[in-house]
């Protein structure tokens, strides 16, 4: 039996496509576009951001979600959020919202405006396997300073919000797709390699920078999706890099989808939006 390593190679490289969303934040999206529907078990991710703030000013006003989870990452600035469960709070630069919406919830996301009026994050929605798509609603609120950063070597710096990565394991737990979710930051001309579970799909989203992922040169912004194997190589350019990279096991399960409703047929999806309509909605308090 052989032991090798196999690097993935990158085998689609998305450019984000700019939409407007909620009341008319503007953003970059990579998965759920034409391009790019989604990648199992990976719905949607947006980059959202910018130092005018009527790009963002206007959020996310109340609005349903089920059978997914969203999480919310701050890279600047800050977000007030409030829920049909009667959750509320603020989640700013560094912190996490992961939030499993389960069988239902309502909830509003609105930016706050800085001192300097620049804001960014990030938001990826993760499937849930048919038999959670049901199940209670909860977050999980990660404070900046709960997570860990590693710096393995001179000019990697990792921040492990979910996985594990040398011997840290990030504080987001108990999520069905067993994610990894790592912030990465490379100094120029620097070599960053890690093992990833053969059988996740895996993806780096590059927000900052340049350099060679597996074989293949990016710049940012991109969203680069990578191939079969059990280790990602990735060696930064000459003014450094900085991405996100994202594991999760697929679910292999059928997907229909309509606006925040996410289940696994149409009929499913027809009676979320009846119970939207007739009050029945939410399921838990």
């Amino acid at each position: 039996m052989s032991n090798k390593i196999i690097v993935r190679k990158v085998t689609n490289s998305i450019e984000p496509m700019v939409v407007m969303e909620g009341a008319g934040v503007r953003l970059r999206r990579s998965i759920a576009t034409r391009q790019l529907d989604y990648v199992d078990p990976f719905l949607l991710f947006d980059h959202f951001g910018s130092h005018d703030p009527a790009d963002y000013m206007p959020g996310f006003p109340m609005h349903p979600h089920r059978g997914i989870e969203t999480v919310t990452y701050m890279q600047t600035g800050s977000v007030r959020h409030t829920d049909s469960l009667g959750n509320s709070g603020v989640i700013s630069t560094g912190d996490v919202q992961w939030m499993t919406s389960g069988s239902g919830i309502m909830h509003e996301e609105m930016p706050q405006q800085g001192i300097d009026g620049h804001m960014e994050g990030f938001q990826l929605w993760v499937n849930l396997p048919a038999k959670l798509k049901m199940s209670p609603p909860r977050y999980q609120e990660i404070l900046a300073n709960t997570i860990p950063e590693v710096i393995p070597d001179p000019g990697i710096r990792v921040k492990v919000i979910a996985g594990q990565y040398a011997d840290q394991h990030g504080p987001v737990t108990e999520i069905a797709a067993d994610p990894t979710y790592l912030d990465v930051a490379l100094e120029p001309g620097t070599k960053f390699n890690i093992q990833i579970a053969s059988d996740h799909t895996v993806f780096a989203y590059l927000y900052f920078g340049d350099g060679d992922f597996g074989g293949t040169f990016a710049s940012a912004t991109r969203l680069l999706i990578f191939g079969e194997g059990d280790s990602i190589q990735v060696e930064s350019g000459k003014i450094g890099a900085k991405f996100l990279l994202i594991s999760g096991k697929p679910l292999g399960e059928p997907i229909a989808r309509y606006g925040p409703f996410v289940m696994n047929t149409q009929q499913e999806i027809m009676e979320a939006i009846k119970e939207l309509r007739d009050g029945t909605f939410i399921k838990s308090k």
